[in-house]
This record gives C-alpha cells, structure tokens and sequence, in this order.
C-alpha cells in the first residue's frame, strides 16, 4: 500500500491563502474558543481553520476519547491534504485516555507528523514540552470543572512525565460548588471571578509550587460585556498576582503551535501575555 504524500503544488508559496496556515480540532460537541484566540494574538501571516471530531453520539466520556483516538489522525491528514503547516489538538484528556501514556503519546504525535508531512501537537502532552522547556518541578493543578475521573488522569500523566504535582482539586473539590453535577451543569463557562478564587485558593495550598496550572479548556464570563474568555486572557495579571507561572492547556498549546511555526504571538498593554508565550 502507497505511503502519504502531502499535495506537492502546497510547498509553493503563491498556492497557500497565509503564509502560515494552522489546523484546530476540538471534541465532538464543542464550539471551541482556540481557532479564535490564536488568531487574534497571531501575526497577519497566520491563518487558522478548525474542524470538530464527528462523533454523533458523544457524551463527554473518557471512554469515547480512547474509541475514537483514530479520529485525529483523520483530522491531520484532512488538514495535511489542504496546507496547514501545523495541527493542533484541543482536549486535556485525549492524552491519558488513550491508554498509550506519556512516550506512546509523543511517539504518536511524531508518527502523524511524519507520515502526513505536517507537525501535530496535542494539548496534554504540550503541557508536558511547555513545563520542560521552563524548567518546572512542581506543579499544583486548578482542576476547574474536570470531574476528579478526570483530572486524576491528568495528575496522573504529569507525574509519569516526571512532575511533582503537590496539589490538585476542582471547583467542587475547593468549595465554589455544592455538587459536582451543579459544576456541569455550568458547560464550562464560569463568572469571571471564579478564576481569580480558584487560583487563590490553588496557591494557598501550594505555596511552594514553582507553577500553577489549569486543566481543559474552560471560559469565564466578563461581567462587563458578558464575553466568555480562556485562561490564557488570564495568565499575565494572574502570574502578576501570585507570583509564579500560569499555564493551561490553551497556553502550552498556543505556545508549542507558535514555537513550531518560529513565530511569536503579538501582546500589547491592553492584551498582554504570561510567561511562557512571552518567552518565545
């Protein structure tokens, strides 16, 4: 059987729409935050097209992660055949649900990239580069609205990557919630001063944690003008106010698709960035 080959007439300049063209895919049942956010903190060189995973009977499930793993790789090589230069995967959880751990996972992610010709990064495991590359130890990990099914998987994967995570609790789990199923019944999106308590409360915890992170992908609306926002909106005046590095999976996502590209997101006083994007 043939090997992939990417459409050769891509490699020309003058047949691309940007010069730099970006692949997102987020869960079934999702309209996601990153094709929008990456775009507005990206140079005008940058194009971004996202594409849900197509699975009609999702239910937000870890086991529905691990059956339909297969569904990335049709989404690379979709984005391959149409010129991206890169693909990112939004979704914490896609990492430890698939049972491949940590190597299996960047094994995986260097085989797509390989086969169809073009880098593909995973949200979780890009949380992995991002806290090596900054020289990160330990870790405390604001769980937000991840049930505790969920985001032990990701304690999980962090410490099989070598991290110390000395803390890890969810909205539930700290006291904002009476119940984890009032939690999901927000559908990710929080008052905005939820983030601002959550984060407190993570460092009272973990005072001497060298970073403090935030898991998935979840949105906090400004009271102001009701437009929900992603950590990574949060992350400079965070870091400002505790002292020490925030990242998301948003951010170390953002930051790993930038690093390949070799580009830098644009910030400004009004929209500054945190640390790690900053340190490209």
């Amino acid at each position: 059987m043939p090997g992939y080959e990417k459409p050769a007439h891509w490699a020309n300049p003058k047949n691309k729409l940007f010069p730099h063209q970006v692949g997102f895919t987020a869960p079934p049942h999702d309209f996601d935050a990153a094709p929008s956010d990456f775009l507005r903190m990206a140079p005008r060189s940058v194009g971004v097209h996202g594409r849900m995973l197509h699975v009609p009977d999702y239910a937000h499930q870890l086991g529905q992660r691990q059956k339909n793993f297969g569904l990335l790789e049709e989404f690379v090589e979709c984005m391959a055949n149409n010129g991206a230069d890169v693909c990112g995967q939004v979704g914490s959880n896609w990492v430890h649900a698939s049972g491949k751990g940590v190597e299996g996972i960047r094994q995986h992610c260097e085989m797509l990239s390989d086969k169809y010709e073009t880098p593909f990064h995973m949200a979780g495991y890009a949380m992995v580069e991002a806290l090596r590359d900054q020289n990160v130890e330990k870790v405390a990990l604001n769980a937000c609205y991840h049930p505790d099914s969920w985001y032990k998987g990701t304690v999980g994967f962090l410490q099989e990557a070598g991290f110390d995570v000395v803390w890890a609790g969810n909205f539930y789990d700290q006291g904002w919630f009476e119940s984890q199923e009032d939690v999901d019944n927000c559908i990710w999106c929080f008052d905005e001063d939820l983030i601002w308590k959550s984060f407190d409360y993570t460092a009272e915890q973990a005072p001497k944690a060298d970073a403090y992170l935030i898991n998935g992908m979840s949105n906090y609306r400004r009271a102001s003008d009701g437009i929900a926002q992603r950590p990574v909106h949060y992350a400079a005046e965070l870091e400002e106010r505790l002292g020490k590095p925030v990242i998301g999976h948003d951010i170390a996502l953002y930051w790993r698709i930038f690093k390949t590209l070799g580009l830098k997101p644009e910030s400004s006083p009004e929209s500054p960035q945190g640390a790690l994007l900053s340190s490209l």
